[in-house]
């Protein structure tokens, strides 16, 4: 007789009923979902601990994301309650007991990535939890058949799952509950903020609508908290990021403006925020204010508007809620009333429906902005999709057509003109090859300056002498201010964040000593328990 367990679900949200709570009162409950450190007695430095018993939480877990900003920030919280938890997170996979795979369900190549990632750690008899939008959407794919999988709103509970799977008692499938806000990076690098879950669209192409949900934006004062902590923790450099950052506050009685302007009154001199991704219909109501907001000087002037097509017949197909001429207007609203300010969008090629006439609109448009960043993505049909059903251009097209507008991104140079001018600009990083710093000037136009020690974190002075298709390079002024922005010293890598700052001193002493740390919190403790590791850049 077949039991309960057999039927198979579609989706991992047909495990809700009408009795389970709302996710507007899942997002209220979450401020009283706190980690539960173990109170595991403190190594000697460098001791590893010998067992031959398999005691959860003492094991090494290697952590791989794929994706946006958003899955980004999932996958450092997630890093952050292990290692709150007493697992030791490791950049070497090879020295994992267990792989933590981040997924994105945005492109086929990325899911690719993602399962054979799987494979080669079954070949590796690594043991595997997975997460992210692609389990999320497709828990009952085969692939992910006795895996243990946490779906993206429940990445509070990574702990629990990851007990259990190396326990090998049973794989395990949590859903629904509510993650708190907190992500952080390493040592100089931005913290991730996360505004909200999902967005407002229902675009036809997008499976990761299917996976995050409605749209669950944080309130303002829990997101200023976070900004206010990190500053003190010595970050220097914030993104705010979601699927949608315009569309934040609507389902709670606010709006992105509002929750700017209290940003800002954080922001300590030298230090940078900058804006994630907004679509134009959420935008088009805020010009006015947003012009104000990317004017002050510790806002980067920098917005991605990503248009995705310059045909009003392929948008609506898409179901993207606006038209052409709306981009226009921001776009054109914006370069007019802030000099300087990059424009960053994406385009797809290839969208099914999508005819000659179509395509050279869009080219028409590049030729006209000559955006100075500019994501161009081939079409490729998510299974589920509306447009996965529609009728495809054929593939040696939509290769061509990515093929011609790639060569006409490539045709101009952006930033010629600014060779000779002086700069001010933030160092927050290494190049992908390990020759320069990464700094950015006001216009988050990437500037790479010789490697100094002294100039990491810093804002200083240089002068434009050299220009690239994706870079500026500069050489510092003499005895020019070298410039601190942060408040207090950075954490160092391996260091929680989120403490109550009681706690900061404490771990400050020593990386070793963040274990004793987190088991002195007994009151006051925030929701949120982060751990530092680098996600390089790569320097195009």
């Amino acid at each position: 007789m077949p039991s309960a367990c057999d039927s198979l679900l579609d989706d991992i949200e047909d495990m809700v009923t009408s009795h389970d709570p709302t996710p507007h009162e899942r997002q209220f409950a979450r401020r009283n979902i706190v980690p539960r450190p173990r109170r595991h007695q403190l190594q000697p430095a460098g001791e590893e601990l010998q067992t031959d018993s398999v005691i959860p939480g003492t094991q090494k877990v290697w952590v791989r994301t794929w994706g946006c900003s958003h899955n980004s920030s999932d996958g450092e919280y997630m890093a952050g309650q292990l290692a709150a938890s007493g697992y030791k997170i490791t950049e070497n996979p090879s020295d994992a007991d267990l792989w933590l795979l981040n997924s994105c369900t945005v492109k086929n190549p990325a899911e690719d990535h993602f399962r054979n990632s799987i494979k080669k750690a079954q070949e590796q008899n690594k043991k595997v939890v997975v997460a992210g939008c692609v389990p999320q959407a497709q828990p009952r794919t085969d692939y992910l058949r006795e895996l243990s999988i946490i779906g993206v709103q429940q990445i509070d509970r990574v702990v629990e799952v990851v007990d259990e799977a190396i326990k090998v008692f049973r794989h395990v499938d949590i859903c629904h509950t509510y993650q708190c806000v907190c992500i952080a990076p390493d040592v100089y690098d931005p913290l991730f903020l996360s505004l909200s879950h999902s967005c407002l669209n229902a675009c036809t192409y997008c499976k990761t609508k299917h996976a995050r949900g409605d749209l669950a934006s944080y309130p303002i004062e829990e997101l200023v908290e976070r900004a206010r902590q990190s500053f003190q923790e010595g970050i220097c450099e914030i993104w705010l990021t979601s699927e949608d950052t315009g569309a934040y506050g609507r389902d709670i009685g606010t709006d992105l403006p509002s929750l700017l302007w209290e940003l800002v009154k954080e922001i300590p001199e030298g230090a940078m925020l900058r804006l994630g991704m907004t679509n134009p219909p959420y935008i088009l109501e805020h010009l006015e204010e947003m012009v104000r907001i990317l004017q002050h000087p510790r806002v980067y002037a920098f917005l991605h508007v990503p248009v995705q097509s310059a045909s009003d017949s392929v948008l609506m197909d898409m179901k993207r809620e606006y038209c052409c001429a709306d981009f226009r207007r921001v776009t054109d609203f914006l370069q007019e009333r802030v000099p300087g300010i990059t424009i960053a969008t994406d385009i797809i090629c290839g969208f099914p429906g999508e005819t000659e006439e179509d395509f050279e609109q869009t080219m028409e448009l590049v030729r006209q902005y000559c955006f100075p960043s500019l994501f161009i993505n081939q079409f490729y049909p998510r299974p589920g999709t509306p447009a996965a059903k529609m009728e495809q251009v054929p593939a040696h097209v939509k290769k061509q057509r990515t093929k011609e507008l790639s060569a006409l991104f490539h045709s101009y140079k952006p930033y010629d003109h600014k060779i000779g001018e002086r700069q001010r600009v933030l160092v927050t990083e290494d190049s992908f090859d390990s020759q320069y710093y990464v700094a950015h000037n006001k216009f988050y136009e990437q500037v790479l300056v010789p490697k100094k020690p002294e100039f990491k974190g810093k804002m200083i002075e240089v002068d434009i002498y050299e220009a690239g298709k994706h870079y500026m390079k500069g050489r510092p002024v003499e005895d020019a201010r070298v410039f601190t922005p942060s408040i207090a010293q950075p954490l160092q890598k391996g260091q929680v964040s989120g403490l109550p700052q009681v706690s900061l001193v404490s771990q400050r002493m020593t990386t070793d000593a963040t274990s004793a740390a987190l088991h002195d919190v007994t009151s006051e403790r925030l929701p949120c328990l982060i751990i530092f590791f680098r996600h390089p850049r790569r320097v195009p």
